[in-house]
């Protein structure tokens, strides 16, 4: 089932040498927050750098839908009118979310504490994803949640009239629940403090210091020790998004597989919490350079040099790695799948409630191209065949799930057959340019099965 109307088939071909400048969209996940937090200001917050994949898209929808003014200016440029923390009107008409597990979540934490009465929904890959993570935590705050079996989407939320401070440790490594916990505490009295085992991604914490909430993070034997102080008036800013670490691994893996590849990729995030997928393939031997490290918007970057490794060696990656490169396991498969040895992926398991199962989606692509998977409810294990040495020759069904769809027509650049997806009218959620992107460096993709 496709994201369109109709599924769009696209198939990828052994390339020759990949070279030139990958300028990747801007990160995502930053992209929806600087569009929620500049709702939840007083004022103009000024977006450079926007990434404008259909996910932030229905963000920005959502956003005008609550009462804020947002508009295009041009290319990535935009600008949010924001109507205060706690000013959301409630919303005339149900809040479509599309593919985003990311912006549902952090928009249903925006209003929990608000008194209105919101139904959300959403694709039918984002209709499959548990809810319960986040409406729980929410629920101590006051707010209700009703929804079909399962906690899933359409889901109508109840905000609370009058809501109470959460002291809340999160069961599992999520910063989507960490950020909703942290916007529904915006309009609750007193401190909101979430409890994170597992380091996540932390860009609503600089994000919200820089907006001016009070915000400190304490490293205890717990863990992290987020605590908020709430009803803040938040101030505009002006946000410059860098450039997207979970997009660039695309071009940057396909680099390192196809051979004779040498590409540059500049202005790439390198934040800590973001950056387990460049460490991981470091270690694996990869040949990437870290060039001009700097920083933008409030957060490192640096620009990459990335070139064919025909020498890279499967490893056993730490778990405790996951929650820094959780997105990108897909396209890490791969390039396992094009290194000597054997790559192993433990503490895994969050992959199997993403936009799909991205576990069983790769385990069973990379078998139909030839590939020798181990798996079980929490680990990938995939037996390296060597730079040049997959099959390939298949066509792999994506879920829906665009890190599936990018992460086979990669494998495809580099197999000894060409590799096809089954619809990858899903890539335009996160990376709308991926298509031409690649063909630039040099990729071949056609529309259209084998």
């Amino acid at each position: 089932m496709s994201a369109h109307a109709t599924a769009q088939p696209m198939t990828a071909h052994k390339s020759g040498p990949l070279s030139g400048t990958a300028s990747v969209p801007g990160d995502k996940s930053i992209s929806h927050r600087a569009l929620v937090f500049g709702a939840m200001a007083v004022g103009e917050t000024k977006i450079t750098g926007l990434l404008e994949g259909q996910d932030v898209l229905d963000t920005a929808k959502a956003m005008r839908a609550f009462g804020a003014t947002v508009l295009q200016h041009g290319p990535g440029v935009w600008s949010v009118n924001g109507v205060g923390v706690g000013g959301f009107q409630e919303p005339a008409d149900v809040i479509d979310c599309g593919n985003s597990g990311t912006g549902v979540r952090l928009i249903m934490g925006t209003m929990a504490t608000t008194s209105m009465t919101v139904t959300f929904t959403g694709d039918a890959s984002l209709r499959k994803r548990p809810m319960g993570r986040v409406t729980d935590p929410l629920s101590l705050f006051g707010t209700q949640a009703y929804s079909r079996k399962g906690g899933r989407l359409p889901m109508t939320v109840v905000g609370a009239a009058n809501p109470v401070p959460v002291r809340y440790a999160l069961p599992v490594a999520s910063a989507q629940v960490k950020s909703a916990i942290l916007l529904a505490g915006l309009n609750a009295p007193g401190q909101t403090v979430v409890i994170e085992r597992e380091p996540t991604r932390d860009h609503s914490e600089r994000m919200l210091l820089g907006f001016g909430a009070q915000l400190s993070v304490e490293k205890t034997s717990e863990g992290n020790v987020i605590t908020l102080t709430g009803q803040p008036e938040l101030r505009p800013q002006t946000v410059a998004v860098p450039r997207d670490p979970s997009s660039a691994a695309f071009p940057v893996c396909a680099a390192l597989i196809v051979e004779g590849s040498d590409i540059f990729v500049p202005g790439v995030s390198q934040n800590l919490t973001r950056n387990g997928l460049y460490l991981t393939l470091v270690e694996m031997g990869a040949d990437i350079e870290f060039q001009n490290p700097r920083t933008e918007g409030g957060e490192p970057v640096a620009d990459l040099r990335v070139r064919f490794s025909d020498n890279m060696k499967g490893i056993e990656l730490p778990p405790e790695r996951a929650p820094s490169m959780i997105d990108e396991y897909p396209i890490l498969s791969v390039v396992a799948a094009c290194s000597n040895g054997k790559t192993v992926m433990r503490g895994v398991k969050e992959l199997r409630v993403k936009e799909s199962d991205r576990i069983d989606a790769m385990a069973r692509g990379l078998e139909a191209c030839g590939v020798r998977i181990e798996e079980d409810e929490d680990t990938l294990i995939v037996h390296g065949m060597g730079a040049g040495g997959v099959p390939g020759g298949a066509t792999c069904a994506t879920h829906i799930d665009h890190r599936i769809a990018m992460s086979f027509l990669v494998l495809g650049m580099a197999a000894k057959a060409p590799v096809s997806v089954d619809d990858a009218s899903p890539i335009v959620t996160s990376f709308p340019i991926f298509e031409g992107l690649m063909t630039g460096l040099g990729a071949t993709l056609r529309a259209g099965g084998q």
